[in-house]
């Protein structure tokens, strides 16, 4: 392809391919898919997206045809592969200016020379680093931050090589440039210091922007670029520096509005910051010891102190907790049964974390956990109000732990306790003791501390099972508080009711069990939602455990059942009726034939609430869960489903059908119960085989 001749057309079908006109985008793309393999097509894309005089959808879509040619064809070994000749030239092409004026295009260059740097850096590409050093350097802010861009997403590939000779030539460069990536990120740290009191926000912003490049470049090299980094005295003076910077920026945020585009980079840096320490934790522990007492201090004093007050925010005290945690679980720290079995470097982090973790700072922290960390907030209480449902959804939130305050919290209660429950244990005893008795409706603060107790003690269940009598708790103090109907008291009901399910499987005298039936079956019909959504969680739990009774749970099943039934149609998110739906199921499964009289209002929603999940295929799952506990509950009976049975079976095992990727597996077993227990073999039973033929050829 001829570079003078060709550049005007291929820029003209560019601008088509650009077109909301279907009958002009389609043969445009078309065209430019024929390109793909002509020599000479990458560099004229390489010439307009480097043209800044053109129009900026057409440089991006340049921009992007040139990057998915890179991933296509420019291995040596890939069909149609670009020549060597016209790589050495595209390669030079992309490094002659840094000065691309449009951010997106920018990041988009930036990401395609490091696609170019992971095949051919350093062998085939030497001058590539040199040239981005020298042009981080140039005092022309523009090309100064598109060089460091670049030097960030260069750097981030590299670092992400695997194969032994790779990691080693990153090894190389990273030994080679860390001390000028480190007088970098100096250097514009140090100018947005002094520029924060000057009240000039483009300026500040600029530098911030260069601080957060440049020490995103340091993350890679610190975490990924040494075998032993704690040989290296750079690399430990940069960890070893990083608190000091992190109470600069802190501090910063004094003089940096809550509500703009500087805070938002600010808050990123600061997290940067600690996503350093717990990266290079994670892939050097031991490298890490001698950081292990200052990042403590550093974490408990901002997390659990009055120093963080009116500086941290909450990403950042998640930070700080997930610091803390790592530390406290890491197994890299923790002694063998036999201290003479454990390594030097073990038992020397273990020294320090245990000279670190005395009783008053132990104390300290578990008090503050409990008391200001656990308590409901002003936001949950209303969103409680608002939208109980999505309340639920977020007090469940699964592996949100690493992201969000209350998990994280929960969690790092949950760590701390078990590693030192011998000392915590009495802590958390005593904190009991002062709330034994009713609490007064009118007093929220007091209602909200005893919430946050009986958190604490169902999360430290498994720890408190020789220190507790539940089961006098129990009967002298949790249930009294379920009888307690005040609206105000709601939290504590809802509460109690968890607690006891954290226990029943832990500690709970069988013989309390009717009882807790009998609370069951009155919070099910509470007034408020989240209260009766967390019942029927208790009441899985319940019905789970290996100590359940059938007999003790006859009495209550019409009740139960009647009422889950009534919940299940009352909520509305998808991920509601999930969870009661499997609560129905544990129930049916667990009484098996037993269901049979209760379950007509069940059977006669189910087709409708199928028909409402059409586009829900999770849901759909659970309610084929629910339809095989059925189908085994009531046997020979379950003939009466069919109408609605079979044609379910029918859509669920049917690989032409595209939600048979979420229901195929349960709609096999579906397909196993229905004919295990069909009394004769029907027609419409036989119809169903069709889809085997088709599920033995793709499976």
């Amino acid at each position: 392809m001829d570079l003078n001749s060709a550049s005007t057309v291929v820029l003209q079908v560019l601008t088509q391919a650009t077109s909301q006109d279907t009958a002009v985008l389609k043969p445009a793309e078309e065209q430019l898919k024929q390109w793909e393999t002509q020599p000479g097509f990458y560099s004229v894309l390489l010439n307009i997206f480097t043209n800044h005089t053109l129009d900026i959808n057409v440089r991006w879509l340049a921009v992007l045809y040139f990057k998915n040619g890179i991933d296509r064809y420019w291995r040596r070994v890939a069909p149609h592969a670009l020549s060597e000749e016209e790589k050495t030239t595209l390669r030079a092409g992309l490094i002659t200016n840094f000065n691309e004026p449009i951010n997106q295009i920018a990041t988009q260059i930036a990401v395609l020379i490091a696609k170019v740097a992971r095949l051919d850096c350093p062998r085939q590409w030497p001058e590539l680093i040199p040239t981005l050093i020298e042009s981080v350097k140039v005092q022309d802010d523009l090309r100064q931050h598109r060089a460091l861009l670049t030097f960030y997403h260069v750097t981030k590939t590299l670092a992400s090589k695997r194969l032994a000779a790779d990691r080693k030539l990153f090894y190389d460069l990273a030994s080679g440039i860390y001390n000028f990536a480190c007088s970098l990120w100096n250097h514009h740290t140090d100018t947005f210091l002094q520029q924060v009191s000057s009240g000039n926000e483009a300026a500040v912003l600029s530098s911030l922007e260069r601080t957060l490049l440049s020490l995103k470049v340091l993350r890679k090299l610190t975490v990924n670029g040494f075998v032993e980094p704690h040989k290296n005295m750079e690399v430990m003076g940069f960890l070893h520096g990083i608190f000091d910077r992190l109470k600069q920026f802190l501090e910063c945020s004094r003089s940096i509005g809550t509500d703009n585009v500087c805070r938002d980079r600010l808050e990123k840096t600061i997290i940067l910051f600690t996503k350093v320490l717990l990266d290079f934790l994670d892939q050097h522990p031991f490298s890490f010891t001698p950081l292990i007492q200052r990042s403590l201090e550093f974490s408990v004093s901002y997390v659990f102190t009055e120093v963080g007050e009116g500086v941290t925010f909450e990403r950042f005290i998640v930070q700080c907790m997930n610091l803390i945690k790592m530390i406290v679980k890491n197994y890299a720290y923790k002694p063998s049964k036999n201290f003479e079995d454990s390594s030097p470097e073990t038992l020397e982090a273990h020294k320090i974390k245990m000279a670190f973790f005395t009783y008053p700072t132990l104390t300290e922290i578990c008090r503050r956990l409990v008391s200001h960390y656990f308590l409901l907030t002003e936001e949950e209480l209303t969103m409680w109000e608002e939208d109980p449902e999505g309340f639920t959804v977020e007090e469940t939130g699964g592996d949100s732990w690493k992201y969000s305050l209350r998990p994280c919290t929960e969690v790092l209660f949950i760590d701390i306790f078990h590693e030192y429950n011998q000392t915590l244990t009495p802590v958390l005893l005593e904190m009991m003791q002062t709330l034994q008795g009713p609490t007064n409706v009118e007093d929220m603060n007091a209602l909200l501390i005893k919430d946050a107790v009986y958190n604490a003690v169902g999360l430290a269940a498994y720890e408190l099972f020789d220190s507790v009598d539940f089961d006098q708790w129990f009967k002298n103090q949790l249930l009294p508080e379920l009888q307690v109907v005040h609206n105000r008291y709601k939290p504590l009901r809802r509460r109690v009711i968890w607690l006891i399910g954290q226990w029943i499987s832990v500690k709970f005298k069988s013989d309390l069990r009717p009882m807790l039936y009998e609370a069951i079956c009155n919070l099910l019909q509470d007034q408020d939602l989240v209260v009766r959504i967390e019942t029927a969680t208790t009441l899985k739990l319940t019905v789970d455990d290996f100590e359940f009774r059938t007999d003790q749970f006859l009495p209550y099943l019409e009740t139960m059942f009647t009422l889950l039934f009534q919940l299940l149609q009352q909520v509305t998110e998808c991920d509601t009726k999930m969870h009661v739906l499997h609560v129905l199921s544990c129930v049916i499964e667990r009484v098996n034939m037993q269901i049979r009289p209760y379950v007509g209002c069940l059977v006669q929603y189910l087709p409708l609430l199928w028909k409402q999940s059409e586009e829900h295929n999770m849901l759909r799952c659970a309610i084929l869960t629910t339809l095989i506990h059925l189908v085994q509950g009531l046997g020979a009976d379950s003939k009466n489903l069919y109408p609605f049975l079979l044609p379910v079976i029918q859509l669920s095992t049917d690989v032409s059908q595209p939600p048979h990727v979420y229901l195929l597996e349960d709609g096999l077993e579906l397909w196993l119960v229905t004919l295990e227990n069909s009394p004769c073999v029907t027609p419409e039973l036989l119809r169903i085989f069709q889809n085997m033929s088709p599920l033995l050829g793709t499976y």
